[in-house]
């Protein structure tokens, strides 16, 4: 017989449900721009901008405890292409490393078998970027290679170690948060463990400082902050205030240098480390909800902040310009100067139960404008930062908190008012920088615009609700439904709602609230239209309220089927609708059955009272075998004519019940109306099997068959063809084979057989069976097992219901929360990402292939195409297969239109065009170059004027600096405010002598005599530096620049400075103004980074730039090979030339090209023969690279623009065309 199953391909997915209590920290935004979260043992990968799992990762046997995607910060090419790796660790000290496009594990690590505290991927390697640092309990740090998955190295601390934070600015600096304190590591190195034990400083809790004992608010801010001034001391603190240290995050603030945040569930301190100082605290008032989480911005000095109810908030540095005193009673003799964030915005809170909950907050870091909530119960909600341009009257009424304003810039460029931009793009295009000044306050109100900020939810995922579940498949694709066939799974749940799931997307398709308690079991009577039952708790005598629902789904109406009945009676325990759905037998449990026709809703026949309770049933699907029937129809209508066999003698049981199941099919079937009259049958206690006919509305009871000896009580039938299936509660299976008349008896030996279903389609005998501890599938016609799945022993969930979804894929519910479709292995396995139905496309480049993803960056980058700007991959020449083009185009589609808007605008410039193809890629690398590049390029070298322009240049840049999370990057001028500004507040801040003396020691650097000179003389005569500080103010005050008095200094600098005494060495070379010559002694003894600070507060432009380029030269030096660095300071000197030639010379040929095309828009090159050669090896090499992705259209344009380098390949791609119109 010619098998014939039309089948419809289903992914094997996961639907997930509410997350466990391990899972709390487990979340992270990747640069790639997607959402990787933990859910009990799995990884879910959610796309942010539509709110589509894309991905789920199982192969954890624990629950998952943290996620980090890895960085991308590197340049990319087809070596190195775009990809998605992904680290993730579980409660038994496990780390998988994902690649997470293909759903496969890179490698696998394991140390201990205790859950992971923390990991990172390390961030600045321009040697190797699989390098991950994991703390491993207690207080075990190692760093592994995240490729290979070796160990390189491991080093243990004296304490447990809770988590830890890497410096943004300086890759050898690592904090970790321990149970007692923070220990500070300054040689952190990938080559080797840290040779020291690091710097340990104690925390007194700010809970043990008394100002939480009185009022804070009636007391003024002021007197609040001087009582927790010192927060971190070097000494353990005294036994009775050491409260247990209740921090609860840690981490370095990107946005500044030197800068870190505690967060306490009351407050956030923010902390100077060059002073180790409290220096702002964002307090929560008495009435407020606590902290949870915080999340501190790069772009600008801001900060996520996520509460208990689920409420996250914004906020924002107030700019230094605009503080004034604190209003209280007294009036504060001098204004306190601190650190002030302002609540800019706040989203809505969720409603907090006890297992609903907020358990993480991530916020996208390419653009830090949205953040994503992830909630205990599976829930993720996408919030996005909105920015609207306020009126000028509002300003006045607002609260204490200065104005925000709309940044001038855009994509890096300063744009005109009425230019296409897109505010909203990210953090830094919405608000301008602190760099601003209160002094152009007068420029300001010209043309800046004061913004508001507000969250909007953008996006919602949720999961499957609490479990228990009951699961059922809707009714198979034929051939007949194939037109309007969706393979739909309908979920009955504990609160008495039924969800409906299409599963070709995953996505919920209907929720419909149809009982009042739990769902127990549903039957689809059409491909439309189901029948669902629920039982309420049984009252004392046992009797509980029936509801039965017939339910349509297009319409979502539902009717009471039994009508009026259900209140007080034994609980339903079974429904089963016959095959061709015209009635439905109910099974309750201490009460005879009931037959009811689904067509009209009417009862047909409540059984008698002394009818035997039935403990499975099953409708007999004979109508289907037309084929048969008319072959037994003879043999047949001789058994009819044999009279019922159940007074005679049985020799054998199995043929007497097969010989009496036929012979009532047959009498069943010989009467005039076929299609209309199903039979089932049914088990009663005592194990006998009863036949009944159903037709019209007469049910008549045709046969009893004795019980099999070797079963013990029936749980579940399962009828299909020629076989019948029976399972019992001691895990027996028993095979009947109605043609042959042979019966076999299997003991699977796994206790109560709960289900048993036959799969789908026309000659498939495979079974799948249920039991307490699992599942199994059979092949009923070998009679042997398939697959087999155990709770405990290859998973750790227990299942709670099973079905069939295809003729080749089966669906289980877990009490993990999930419900999974699997293929006939039952293996829980990923999926490839590129296999899966999308409802909406994602925008997301690093899911093509590489080749593909790098042409469709150069697609973007070069618009416009032969003169024409375009998003249609059609209209280039990129001789690629089909398939490829239609992915591009998919890519290109789902970009948003205010995105479409910009990059087929001519005035979007090649600069702003990089800038914004490096965050849809979210590449990091590129960011901050083209950022950089784009700011120095326009500020040192003006467009070559085209269309006559504003001469608005100078004030430009005095509005526009760039920010201060550049640090040395910066302009000079910037860079010393900001310099000067923190040295204010850590003097305002001051306690204690040591803190005093750093605080002179800078302002002599800064060249603030004065000041330095008055913080000297404080010094008190107990303290034995006082003798010392004295003189030092004297010779400060009198330091004239008389030649001998300057090579007496000099010589005593270079003196100390040989005896190991550097920093006083230096200090005395800035008193005279040998600033240049403290840089050189600086770098001599290694300090680079203190030396670039130093020129950049105190040199003149040239002298510094000298200081800037020997650092430069020690960077790109073998050993240090820390080049993309050196590549930022040249862009930040102007040396565009130089940036040219070491972009080529690293084959970064993409980026080359761009900058130089840049360069020569800027007219930033001097043109003479040497840059020509430069300009044209950079083009030809580029061509080349294009060439090889296949993006022919490309490479001939940049082969042309070479000139001599790129005529051979110029020639070489236009010939295959030539050949081609020969033949």
């Amino acid at each position: 017989m010619q098998r014939f199953t039309v089948n419809i391909k289903l992914p094997a997915r996961t639907l997930t449900g509410a997350l466990s209590a391990p899972n709390r920290g487990a979340a992270d935004w990747g640069w790639q721009g997607l959402i990787a979260y933990g859910c009990h043992s799995l990884v879910l990968i959610v796309d942010a901008n539509t709110a589509q799992t894309l991905q789920v990762l199982e192969r954890h046997k624990a629950s998952v405890v943290k996620v980090k995607w890895a960085k991308e910060n590197y340049h990319h090419n087809v070596g190195s292409p775009y990809s998605l790796r992904l680290a993730s660790a579980d409660a038994t000290g496990k780390i998988i490393v994902w690649d997470v496009a293909t759903g496969t594990a890179r490698c696998e690590i394991q140390e201990h078998s205790k859950p992971i505290q923390d990991m990172q991927w390390l961030w600045n390697q321009d040697a190797s970027r699989d390098l991950l640092l994991a703390v491993h309990p207690p207080n075990y740090i190692v760093l592994w290679n995240a490729d290979t998955g070796t160990k390189l190295w491991k080093k243990s601390y004296a304490e447990n170690i809770l988590s830890f934070s890497f410096d943004p600015f300086d890759p050898s600096h690592l904090a970790l948060l321990t149970s007692e304190g923070i220990v500070f590591i300054s040689d952190f190195s990938p080559s080797k463990a840290p040779a020291s034990s690091g710097k340990k400083v104690y925390i007194s809790s700010p809970h043990s400082s008394p100002s939480h004992n009185k009022l804070a608010a009636a007391t003024g801010a002021k007197k609040a902050l001087d009582k927790v001034k010192i927060l971190i001391s070097n000494e353990k603190p005294s036994a009775e205030s050491v409260t247990l240290n209740d921090c609860l995050q840690l981490s370095y603030l990107p946005s500044k240098r030197n800068y870190m945040l505690l967060l306490y569930p009351r407050e956030i301190l923010i902390l100077d480390l060059e002073v180790n100082q409290t220096v702002g605290v964002i307090a929560i008032e008495r009435t407020g909800v606590p902290f949870i989480q915080v999340i501190p911005c790069f772009q600008r000095d801001g900060l996520f902040c996520l509460h208990e109810n689920g409420c996250i908030t914004l906020r924002v540095r107030r700019s230094s310009c605009s503080i004034t005193g604190t209003p209280s009673e007294e009036p504060d003799p001098e204004p306190v100067q601190e650190l002030v964030y302002d609540l800019r915005s706040q989203c809505d809170a969720i409603r907090v139960t006890k297992t609903v909950r907020p358990f993480s907050m991530v916020c996208c870091p390419v653009n830090e404008n949205s953040a994503a909530l992830i909630v205990s119960d599976g829930r993720v909600m996408i919030w996005e930062l909105k920015s609207s341009v306020s009126g000028r009257n509002i300003r006045n009424s607002s609260s204490s908190a200065s104005p925000l304003y709309s940044p001038v810039s855009f994509c890096g460029i300063p744009v005109a008012p009425f230019q296409n931009k897109l505010p909203d793009l990210s953090l830094d295009s919405m608000i301008a920088g602190q760099g601003a000044g209160a002094g152009e306050e007068q420029l300001r109100s010209s043309f800046l615009q004061e913004v508001h900020l507000k969250f909007l939810l953008t996006g919602l995922l949720s999961g499957l609700p609490l479990p228990p579940f009951a699961i059922r498949m809707c009714p198979p694709l034929t051939t007949k439904n194939i037109k309007q066939y969706e393979p739909i799974l309908a979920v009955g749940t504990s609160n008495g709602s039924v969800l409906v799931f299409h599963l070709t997307s995953g996505v919920l398709h209907k929720e419909l609230s149809i009982h009042s308690c739990e769902v127990k079991g549903i039957e689809w009577i059409s491909l439309t239209g189901f029948i669902s039952f629920a039982t309420s708790t049984p009252n004392n005598l046992g009797l509980v309220r029936n509801e039965l629902q017939l339910v349509d789904l297009p319409t979502g109406r539902s009717v009471a089927f039994r009508g009026e009945r259900g209140n007080d009676e034994p609980a339903i325990e079974m429904i089963k609708v016959s095959h061709l759905k015209q009635y439905l037998a109910v099974v309750f449990k201490d009460k005879p059955l009931e037959i009811w026709d689904v067509r009209t809703c009417t009862l047909l026949r409540e059984m008698s009272k002394n009818f035997p309770t039935a403990t499975a049933l099953e409708w007999s699907p004979s109508h289907n075998l037309k084929s048969l029937r008319k072959k037994q129809l003879a043999a047949r209508e001789a058994m009819a004519r044999q009279t019922v066999a159940s007074d005679t003698e049985v020799t054998s049981v199995e043929s007497s019940v097969i010989s009496l199941l036929q012979e009532a099919e047959s009498k069943s079937e010989l009467s005039q109306n076929i299609s209309a009259r199903e039979h089932f049958v049914f088990t009663g206690a005592d194990g006998q099997v009863y036949h009944l006919t159903v037709e019209g509305n007469s049910v008549k009871d045709s046969a009893r068959i004795p019980p099999d000896g070797s079963m013990g009580s029936i749980t579940c039938i399962a009828w299909k063809g020629d076989i019948l299936v029976l399972g019992d509660v001691d895990g027996n299976l028993n095979f009947w084979d109605l043609k042959a008349r042979v019966s076999r008896g299997i003991p699977t030996h796994r206790s109560w057989v709960k289900k048993i279903r036959f799969a789908p389609g026309k000659g498939n005998q495979k079974l799948l069976a249920m039991y307490n501890d699992g599942a199994e599938i059979w092949d009923s016609k070998e009679v042997q097992m398939v697959s087999s799945l155990r709770s405990g022993r290859n998973v750790n969930f227990r299942i709670l219901d099973v079905d069939w979804c295809t003729s080749d894929k089966v669906v289980l519910a877990s009490d993990d929360g999930c419900i999974r479709v699997l293929d006939l292995s039952m293996k829980p396995s990923c999926f490839r990402m590129d296999e899966q139905d999308l409802i909406e496309p994602a925008w997301c480049p690093y899911l093509l292939v590489p080749r593909a993803s790098l042409a469709l960056k150069a697609f973007l980058l070069h618009q416009p195409w032969d003169e024409k700007y375009s998003l249609d991959i059609m209209d280039v020449d990129y001789p690629e297969n089909e398939n490829i083009k239609n992915l591009l185009q998919e890519q290109l589609n789902s970009l948003s239109n205010d995105i479409k808007k910009l990059l087929l605008d001519p005035d979007f410039t090649l600069l702003q065009r990089c800038l914004l193809v490096a965050r849809l890629y979210g590449d990091e690398s590129e960011l901050h170059f083209w950022t950089i590049a784009a700011h120095y390029l326009h500020s040192l070298c003006q467009e070559k004027p085209e269309k006559p322009r504003d001469t608005a240049v100078p004030q430009e840049q005095l509005v526009n600096p760039l920010d201060i999370c550049y640090d040395i990057l910066c302009e000079n001028s910037y860079f010393q405010k900001f310099q000067l500004e923190r040295v204010n507040l850590q003097e305002v801040k001051r306690s204690t002598y040591d803190h005093t003396r750093k605080c002179a020691d800078q302002l002599l650097l800064l060249g603030q005599t004065d000041r330095a000179v008055q913080l000297l003389l404080e010094t008190s005569s107990e303290n034995a530096h006082y003798y010392c500080d004295s003189l030092k103010a004297c010779l400060v005050t009198t330091v004239t620049s008389s030649g001998p008095s300057q090579s007496t200094i000099k010589l005593v600098a270079t003196n100390m400075i040989a005896n190991g005494k550097l920093a006083e060495g230096v200090q005395l070379l800035c008193l005279i103004d040998k600033a240049a010559d403290a840089c050189r002694y600086l770098q001599t003894y290694g300090e680079w980074n203190r030396a670039a600070w130093l020129a950049k507060v105190r040199l003149n432009s040239e002298e510094c730039a000298d200081v800037l380029k020997r650092w430069v030269d020690h960077l790109c030096s073998p050993q240090v090979n820390h080049k993309s660095k050196a590549i930022l300071v040249l862009l930040s000197l102007g040396c565009f030339t130089r940036v040219a030639e070491m972009l080529h010379s690293m084959r970064y040929f993409d980026r080359a090209a761009l900058f130089v095309e840049a360069c020569l828009k800027y007219g930033a090159f001097e043109v003479n023969d040497d840059t020509n050669k430069l300009i044209h090896a950079v083009y030809a090499d580029y061509a080349r690279s294009l060439k090889l992705l296949g993006f022919k259209q490309g490479a001939v344009l940049f082969a042309s623009k070479a000139g001599e380098a790129g005529k051979e390949l110029l020639t070489e791609l236009k010939q295959p065309k030539e050949e081609v119109t020969q033949e």
